[in-house]
């Protein structure tokens, strides 16, 4: 390991997260970098980490020795820097910890780096917990490419991470410009609203699934299907892909009933004020919009943006 790599600090992630796959195949990676003391080592709970408590928010990095004993490891990538930076998956929380953060929870305040670093970490770590028996025949498995993969020990199949493809939807009303869809789910307090999401389902379409979803729970056709952006979700294990759509009929919207409990179409001035408000994790009585770290959040936020 060159002078760069041994001479990383151990205190934050402020350079970009390179997920540096090539080196998975090497063998011994993990136990290797274990031994080295520039290595950063990123203890996830479930889906907490612990966080700084000062002016910015950033993941707080520890030394391999510093690890609970029972965690599992595997490479995550390197600091723009040149530092290794491992993970550690260790059991969940009985109970909340004082300064750890869930992902859901803190992304939002993380920048790009550790916000990148985290999800990841959170969705390996997941994944590292449940696949520990083979889903073809049940033997153990055990694990390869620096905590990438996992080889069963009886047939022999080999199993990577899992990631389930979902669209999630900004629907823009046809008969006026300034007023966006929003749906609240059945199991959210009655005055949160986000955008409509869904799984895609097999032999689907991303675009097909938009139509499909939107005509399911809100009872509304769609035209002008767009690509926004994505983002990864680990709860469970999805890949959010987000779309901005165009009602058709703006009086056909309709709500479910079952998985949305209400829909309303919310003006350019209504989602402003719930934006600047910015209650979402704390509760109010206005409108109660998606939590920054979702990519809901951002599809309002840029619609919002866009015609302001």
């Amino acid at each position: 390991m060159n002078a760069q790599h041994r001479a990383a600090p151990k205190d934050g992630m402020r350079v970009r997260f390179d997920r540096s796959a090539v080196e998975r195949v090497r063998p011994g990676l993990v136990d290797e970098l274990r031994r080295d003391p520039a290595t950063r080592v990123l203890v996830v709970r479930g889906d907490t980490a612990q966080v700084t408590d000062g002016p910015l928010t950033e993941l707080r990095m520890v030394g391999a020795d510093e690890a609970p004993d029972d965690a599992e490891w595997a490479f995550l990538g390197r600091a723009g820097d040149g530092g290794a930076v491992l993970l550690a998956r260790a059991g969940s929380p009985d109970q909340p910890e004082p300064g750890w953060a869930s992902l859901r929870a803190v992304a939002g305040d993380l920048g790009a780096a550790d916000g990148d670093l985290l999800s990841t970490a959170v969705s390996l770590g997941r994944w590292l917990r449940d696949s520990a028996f083979c889903a073809r025949c049940g033997q153990p498995c055990t694990l390869e490419n620096a905590g990438w993969s996992r080889r069963c020990t009886g047939c022999g199949t080999e199993h990577f991470p899992r990631t389930d493809p979902a669209v999630i939807v900004a629907v823009t009303s046809d008969a006026d410009p300034e007023r966006l869809l929003l749906g609240s789910n059945a199991l959210w307090g009655a005055n949160r609203y986000s955008c409509f999401a869904g799984f895609v389902e097999a032999g689907e379409s991303a675009e097909a699934a938009v139509e499909r979803e939107l005509f399911e729970e809100a009872g509304v056709r769609v035209r002008d299907v767009r690509y926004r952006r994505s983002q990864p979700w680990p709860y469970p294990r999805s890949l959010m892909l987000g779309f901005r759509a165009r009602a058709v009929d703006d009086d056909e919207a309709r709500a479910d009933g079952e998985e949305i409990a209400a829909l309303r179409w919310f003006t350019r001035a209504e989602i402003g004020e719930a934006l600047v408000r910015g209650d979402w994790t704390t509760g109010g009585d206005g409108l109660l919009l998606p939590g920054r770290a979702s990519i809901a959040h951002g599809l309002i936020a840029e619609w919002y943006a866009e015609t302001a």
